[in-house]
């Protein structure tokens, strides 16, 4: 670790927390009070050889993002801010069934420390988002930022980015309506780097056997907490409009359109469609 005189002491024994759970990710953790973005972090450690399952983790990023460039806000000290290498062999269509298994394993660690299985669901294509109490509506949680590199027709490695809201309790204007916390929701003062290693525990468990073989082995789990299933939703461009039925086996959201017919949407943003 470095830099870390500014880091929170709910993080500052995430190595010791890691490492007791026995896996193989988060062997290695780099762990600062400030940095512009661990994607970019993470991207350099890949290029200098970083290992399989290398994890950088800040206080705060002054250069954070999301999904389309998107800015991350995040307070320091409030949230859990991290980025894992993942080394793994595969196919470039098997980045979408990651990012969305990534959701799976945030969704889990964050049900966990809620103690409530059923509000926590999955929002194709990479948030996770918990539903509010009346069941009509839901804020986010987590976003995850799946980036790949090729070598050759195959995946060299996969570098995803993950953001929970953990301890944030007020969130800027344009947020308010769209966004919670664990604390907001209930969930007291969690512990950043228990969540993390839940984190990380339910991705080794999962992520190398969907980046080889699919979605088919957590595919049941995905439906279950499929955020959008029956909904009525629209692209941002509005190119595609109609009633979610659910995630393909391709990691695609199935979109059933006025005439019947379904879509099938690879990529992009997708929004409850309102009237």
């Amino acid at each position: 670790m470095a830099g870390t005189s500014q880091v929170a002491p709910d993080l500052a024994r995430v190595e010791e927390i890691v490492a007791a759970r026995g896996g193989r990710l988060g062997a290695s953790i780099h762990l600062l009070a400030a940095t512009g973005s661990t994607n970019d972090d993470a991207k350099t450690g890949a290029r200098e050889g970083a290992a399989h399952g290398s994890v950088w983790i800040a206080e705060t990023q002054s250069k954070g993002r999301g999904r389309q460039g998107r800015t991350w806000v995040s307070p320091p000290g409030e949230n859990l801010l991290f980025s894992v290498l993942l080394r793994l062999s595969c196919s470039p269509a098997r980045v979408p069934p990651i990012s969305l298994v990534c959701g799976l394993a945030v969704r889990e660690a964050v049900a966990k420390a809620l103690g409530d299985g059923d509000r926590v669901l999955v929002k194709w294509p990479n948030d996770v988002v918990v539903r509010d109490r009346t069941g009509a509506g839901y804020r986010k949680v987590a976003g995850i930022l799946a980036d790949s590199a090729l070598a050759g027709a195959k995946v060299e490695h996969v570098i995803v980015g993950i953001g929970v809201n953990v301890h944030t309790r007020d969130f800027p204007a344009e947020l308010e309506a769209i966004a919670t916390s664990l604390a907001r929701e209930g969930a007291g003062a969690p512990d950043r780097a228990e969540l993390l290693a839940d984190i990380l525990g339910a991705l080794d468990r999962d992520v190398e056997q969907v980046a080889h073989r699919g979605l088919a082995l957590v595919h049941a789990r995905l439906s279950a907490h499929d955020a959008l299933f029956g909904r009525p939703v629209e692209s941002d461009d509005g190119s595609v409009a109609g009633t979610a039925c659910g995630i393909d086996p391709e990691g695609r959201l199935m979109v059933r359109r006025a005439d019947g017919v379904i879509a099938r949407v690879a990529s992009g943003e997708m929004r409850l469609r309102i009237g």
